[in-house]
């Protein structure tokens, strides 16, 4: 079986924290890594520190095949993200001459002044490679194996877009999902054994209360279709016999 490939989110960002901006791009990137088979296997929040950030990303590059940062590439002073990858790395953060050229043509085109605020989104760590920006053309960048891309939503999703076909795949993860009206308690000892009999599969419960009613929506995960198949119907014969009506679900 192939190694898997795994991956880590850094979310950058005072206003993630403040609670002023809820985040929509772990949702996307997680969706997308597990279409491509690719692990998700951590993601962390910091704040606009270029201490935090720095050793959040040392940390991460270490652990895992790929990282993707969201966030702080911006044209204001708070936008720090390219000088702390650059001081994780040691690389000097440069005027890329390249990301330069795009922001005069864009901002000429919209007859605006590339000012001095606007040109620190040109700036990137020595001899990264640039991730395209097809809506406001100030690029992200990758040094190794750390993706930086923006902090909006709509931009994140095309920077991601374009550097996905340089990434290396691993199997698709497949997820199935059963809600049952079970007290987690009741279904607790038999889903822990369903478990280390299905070793291979990712078991996780989140209970919810609905119409009067405690229950349980039980995802299963993993990458063998069958496999996963035996356990979602095995899932069902265990919560039957607790006295569940257990019904499959879209995951």
């Amino acid at each position: 079986m192939a190694e898997a490939v795994t991956a880590a989110v850094l979310l950058i960002g005072n206003e993630l924290l403040s609670g002023r901006t809820q985040d929509a791009n772990l949702r996307f990137i997680a969706t997308r890594l597990a279409d491509m088979g690719i692990v998700l296997a951590e993601a962390r929040v910091v704040t606009d520190d270029e201490d935090q950030i720095v050793a959040a990303l040392n940390a991460l590059r270490t652990r895992y095949d790929y990282v993707f940062t969201t966030g702080g590439i911006g044209p204001t002073h708070d936008d720090i993200t390219a000088d702390s990858v650059g001081k994780a790395f040691g690389r000097r953060v440069v005027y890329d001459p390249r990301v330069v050229a795009l922001l005069e043509a864009s901002y000429r085109g919209r007859g605006m002044e590339l000012n001095e605020a606007r040109l620190r989104m040109a700036r990137v760590p020595e001899g990264a490679e640039l991730i395209e920006n097809s809506i406001s053309a100030a690029p992200g960048f990758r040094v190794e194996n750390v993706y930086v891309m923006a902090g909006v939503p709509s931009i994140m999703q095309v920077m991601f877009d374009a550097l996905a076909p340089g990434l290396r795949r691993g199997r698709p993860v497949l997820a199935r999902s059963v809600s049952v009206h079970l007290p987690e308690g009741t279904l607790a000892a038999g889903f822990r054994d369903l478990q280390a009999r299905y070793a291979a599969i990712q078991m996780g419960s989140y209970p919810f209360y609905r119409d009067g009613k405690y229950g349980a929506d039980l995802v299963l995960r993993g990458t063998d279709a069958a496999t996963l198949a035996d356990a979602i119907a095995a899932l069902k014969a265990m919560l039957a016999a607790l006295g569940g009506d257990p019904v499959e679900t879209t995951a």
